[in-house]
């Protein structure tokens, strides 16, 4: 079976694109393999827009990243090696009030999906560990809308 996170990557990509935001990626410009622009680095790590307007050869591979792209006026060959979500840790939600948990646990590349009332009527936490089990990222996506009237 073939990973998934190439795959996440890439429907985030799409979703937030149709969504009519702007992707970025955060990447950790020291990692190995990463090709970016060393001078607009920022402690260690960079915020790239890779929306199909701000790049060109956009390519989100299964293992990595690339396009080119202007940094001041000056044309650059970005790669970077895809993002892995972080270890493996336990997402628990149990309803408002009490009652018994509801354990998950995803996989690097998993997504869970909190939508209608969710939110109101469930807590949710990642749970601390008394080991540590290596580093990890949540990414959460927030679409709000504008009513006019």
């Amino acid at each position: 079976m073939k990973p998934r996170r190439p795959y996440l990557l890439r429907a985030l990509h799409e979703w937030i694109s149709d969504s009519g935001e702007t992707p970025h990626i955060v990447v950790d410009a020291a990692a190995e393999g990463v090709t970016v622009p060393r001078q607009y680095v920022k402690d260690g790590k960079i915020v790239l827009n890779v929306s199909f307007s701000a790049t060109q050869m956009l390519k989100l591979g299964n293992d990595f990243v690339s396009f080119e792209a202007r940094f001041g006026g000056v044309g650059f060959a970005v790669l970077v090696p895809v993002l892995n979500l972080g270890a493996t840790r336990r997402f628990l939600i149990r309803p408002n009030g009490g009652g018994r948990s509801t354990v998950f646990v995803p996989a690097g590349g998993d997504l869970i999906i909190m939508r209608g009332r969710c939110q109101r009527d469930w807590q949710h936490c990642v749970p601390k560990q008394q080991a540590p089990t290596g580093p990890r990222m949540s990414l959460n996506y927030t679409s709000t809308a504008q009513v006019i009237t």
